[in-house]
């Protein structure tokens, strides 16, 4: 637990070092802060990494998608809450992603704006505080025919501790996004900022740790990777958490896509050494917007696992909350070298390299451990 509030706390460094980064280079998407902050080749690759992220993450919300509409279809034609038995064409999996997924998300990603979506995430962050409740409620009053599984009271090895950091920084990832957002204030201050990132870190903590913590106890070794998957499917209240659970993945993704698409498009644009032209950026956005999601369609329809998705793009996440910051720190800090026999100084460009340090090894790390992983399957 002390080691989960150090990573909660340079989460916190992460997203107030952005906003100071933000407000003295007068740049307001997080890529734009590294590449004035770090040069262009750190500025490059942050732009490949936010693409590859954000990709993932896409292929990572399909993955729940139909996870979720499988139980969801489960409880609406078999009494028992086995979702196996129903074998009809229109209740399969990949026909299920594919539809929802075209109809729906497809039409949000290609507009050019997204300010549209803000009711939509309004209503995205009380259903996950929902799913939250339901969770906490089964823990306390739990279904009597749950099978629970060993509950272990310790890790049972280091790497399973270090393989748990990737899933958690992917959890809090809200960096790439938080530029864009603390740009955004009437005010914008550092130090309000500061404040306001705090309060929203220890709420995801409570979130976060209430539903991991109680779906964990209540289902002990036999939980499943996604906690809603362990419930029977034949339950009112988890069927309702599921929907909600849809409902904030197809707002999530088009937003997710919108990052992308834009980090994309601004490399084509450095590439080319081009302006932008309106005629020509409509037609690249529906291309690139219809590659983009028919090749995430495609992957989630063949990775069942989510968890896979998450061992690759957790330690990028490490990469956006701990390594850009950690070098936005040092490079701000050494253009003031005139205060360099300050002890705060010294202070603030040690904390950046210990945050890029930290998370170059949790990007190594499980990298690695994904790609063993691979190999020996």
């Amino acid at each position: 637990m002390d080691g989960l509030k150090c990573l909660v706390l340079f989460i916190i460094a992460g997203l107030v070092i952005l906003a100071y980064c933000s407000q003295v280079s007068s740049k307001a998407t997080y890529q734009e802060v590294v590449r004035a902050a770090c040069g262009q080749v750190v500025g490059t690759i942050c732009d490949v990494f936010i693409a590859v992220y954000t990709f993932g993450t896409c292929i990572a919300f399909l993955i729940i998608i139909g996870d979720q509409l499988d139980k969801i279809i489960g409880a609406m034609y078999t009494s028992d809450g086995d979702a196996s038995v129903n074998s009809h064409w229109y209740s399969d999996r990949k026909f299920t992603i594919s539809v929802t997924s075209i109809l729906v998300i497809l039409p949000l990603s290609i507009p050019k704006e997204i300010g549209f979506q803000k009711y939509a995430s309004t209503l995205s962050v009380l259903g996950t505080w929902y799913v939250t409740i339901i969770i906490i409620i089964k823990y306390i009053w739990p279904d009597q025919n749950i099978d629970v599984g060993n509950i272990p009271t310790r890790p049972s090895s280091w790497m399973a501790v270090l393989n748990a950091i990737p899933t958690i920084c992917f959890g809090f990832q809200c960096h790439v996004s938080s530029v864009p957002v603390f740009s955004s204030m009437e005010k914008p201050g550092v130090r309000r900022w500061g404040w306001v990132v705090t309060a929203a870190v220890v709420i995801c903590l409570f979130v976060y740790t209430g539903t991991g913590v109680c779906g964990f106890l209540t289902f002990g070794s036999n939980v499943n990777v996604d906690v809603l998957l362990s419930y029977p499917s034949n339950d009112i209240a988890v069927t309702i958490a599921r929907a909600a659970i849809i409902l904030c993945v197809l707002t999530s993704y088009p937003i997710l896509h919108f990052c992308g698409r834009t980090v994309i498009e601004g490399l084509w644009l450095r590439y080319k050494g081009e302006d932008e032209d309106l005629s020509l950026e409509r037609q690249r956005r529906v291309l690139q917007t219809l590659f983009w999601f028919f090749l995430t369609l495609v992957l989630a329809l063949f990775i069942p696992d989510i968890g896979k998705v998450i061992s690759v793009i957790g330690g990028l996440a490490a990469c956006f909350i701990l390594v850009f910051p950690g070098l936005c720190l040092i490079e701000a800090k050494l253009a003031e070298i005139q205060q360099v026999d300050s002890v705060s100084w010294w202070v603030l460009v040690l904390c950046g390299i210990l945050m890029v340090c930290m998370g170059a090894f949790i990007f190594g790390q499980s990298t690695v451990n994904s790609i063993y992983q691979d190999l020996h399957k």
